[in-house]
Order: C-alpha cells, then sequence, then structure tokens
C-alpha cells in the first residue's frame, strides 16, 4: 500500500519537479544524463530501456521503439526538439541514443521471433519436424540404431514418454528446435551431459531438464543461454552432489538464483567452454 501511495506521489507530483531540477544544475534531460553516466553497450541500453521514467511518459520515444532502422531519423529530430537538446553542446547524443533504440528494437523483435517459434505445435505429420526430432537422436546416440519412431529408447535421451512430441507441448517447436541447436553446434558438450545424465545416482530426464532451460532463458529473454544453461547446469550439478534426484528443484533454484545474479552485471560475457573429459 505504502508503495502504491509513493508511485503516485512521484509520478503525479515529485517526478516533475525533480528533473526539472536535474535539468536546472546539469542543462541536460534525463536522456542525456543517462548517456553521458552509463558506458556504451549493455549498461547503457539497459538504462535508456528499463527506466520506466523516460518511455512511460513519453509517447514520442514509445513509437521511436517500434521503428526500423531507416525510419528512425525523423523520430531522433524530434525527441531533440522536444527535449530541447542543443547538439552543438551534446555532439554524441544523437549518435547514441539512436544505437541504443536500435538495439532495443532488434531485441524486442528478437522476442516476437521466439515467441512465433514458441506457439508452433509439434506435428507428427509435418515432416521437417520429424526429421528434426530423428536427426537429434541420431546427434545424440550416434551408434544406437532407433527401433521405431515411438519406442521406449526416448527415455535414453531423457523423454518421459515414448513419443517425445508430448514433452514439446509446453515450449512447442522451440523446444526441439534448441535440443538440436545445442546438439548440432556443441554436439561433444550435449553428448558429454547426456552422459552425465545418465549417472546411476546423480542422473536426470537429459531432454527434459534441457528444455526446461530454454523456459528459463524465455523468462531471462537471454535467447542464446540455452545450451551454456544446460551445460552450466550439468557442472553445478556434478560439483553440488545431490544425494538424490529428489532434491533437483532445490538445486535448480540455487541455480538460477546464481545466473539471475550474473545477468544483472551489465558487464558480465557468459562463454561456455567445454572441459575435456578425463
Amino acid at each position: 500500500m505504502l508503495g502504491y501511495i509513493w508511485q503516485c506521489f512521484y509520478s503525479s507530483c515529485l517526478r516533475f519537479w525533480l528533473k526539472w531540477f536535474l535539468r536546472l544544475v546539469t542543462g541536460r534531460c534525463e536522456l542525456q544524463r543517462i548517456c553521458a553516466r552509463c558506458k556504451a553497450g549493455a549498461l547503457r541500453t539497459a538504462q535508456i530501456g528499463e527506466d520506466h521514467t523516460v518511455f512511460v511518459f513519453d509517447q514520442v520515444l514509445r513509437a521511436a521503439l517500434s521503428l526500423k532502422e531507416n525510419g528512425l531519423d525523423e523520430h531522433l529530430a524530434q525527441i531533440i526538439q522536444e527535449k530541447r537538446i542543443k547538439e552543438q553542446k551534446d555532439p554524441t547524443f544523437k549518435l547514441n541514443l539512436r544505437q541504443c533504440l536500435l538495439q532495443i528494437n532488434a531485441y524486442n523483435e528478437l522476442f516476437e521471433a521466439v515467441e512465433e517459434v514458441r506457439k508452433q505445435v509439434f506435428d507428427s505429420e509435418n515432416k521437417e519436424h520429424e526429421n528434426m526430432l530423428l536427426k537429434l537422436w541420431d546427434l545424440l546416440m550416434p551408434s544406437v540404431k532407433l527401433e521405431s519412431r515411438i519406442t521406449k529408447q526416448w527415455g535414453n535421451i531423457g523423454f518421459q514418454g515414448d513419443d517425445p512430441k508430448t514433452d514439446f507441448r509446453g515450449m512447442g517447436m522451440l523446444g526441439l528446435t534448441n535440443l538440436l541447436f545445442f546438439s548440432e553446434n556443441y554436439t561433444d558438450a550435449a553428448r558429454q551431459v547426456l552422459s552425465h545424465a545418465s549417472h546411476p545416482r546423480l542422473g536426470y530426464s537429459y531432454a527434459i531438464v534441457v528444455i526446461f532451460f530454454f523456459f528459463l532463458v524465455m523468462c531471462f529473454r537471454c535467447f542464446l543461454l540455452a545450451g551454456y544453461l544446460a551445460y552450466e547446469f550439468d557442472k553445478f550439478w556434478l560439483e553440488e552432489e545431490p544425494e538424490s534426484i529428489m532434491e533437483f528443484n532445490r538445486y535448480r533454484e540455487k541455480f538460477h538464483d546464481k545466473v539471475k545474479g550474473q545477468l544483472q552485471m551489465p558487464e558480465v560475457t557468459l562463454i561456455m567452454t567445454v572441459d575435456q573429459e578425463k
């Protein structure tokens, strides 16, 4: 309740006078101050994109986020005019803001594209879908022949039933697409994780766990992290040595908090380094 009252007071009264005071003291609008104090890259773009006080109250800025590169300059000129920015005193501002808006717009487009893939239902009648599934098996189990399309063998790579399509219901084709991407581009890492998942005590359902991390990636909106998270969780799980699979949820939450903390650092770079098995 107190938070709601404070937000109303800040939005309706305090925010205006605070911005007026800062503009008077610094000679810069809020956007200029963000660009000046934040290093170029993730930190600056995140500040521009996440600061609701910038976008919620500014229709011109919100409109700029939906534009392609060739339509952005006109809106930038309008922003500069409305904010009464003197370009000769801040010659880098336009270029800096343009770069931030392009990055935010591209990110939003990527999220929409990924969401469209997630909405696609796995279709057993679709030859492309079926071929992707069979290719996944061949990549992970190259020395084992699949007896039939519907078989208990799918459990060997972590699916729950005889037909993997039932495990794609939540993530749709995004689950299969990412499983295949990880297996194609990081084949050694994927097979290594699968071998660990088959451990008699520390084992887990490989495919289901990897699909879960694709869901986690959707929540974090960091789409290139899927394979990284699957691989790093496998290392984390083995290092922690839980007593049984019944502790999976507790360690999953612990790993979630660890990654969330890393992603809150703008300068962090997450790189998957595949360890060679001894």
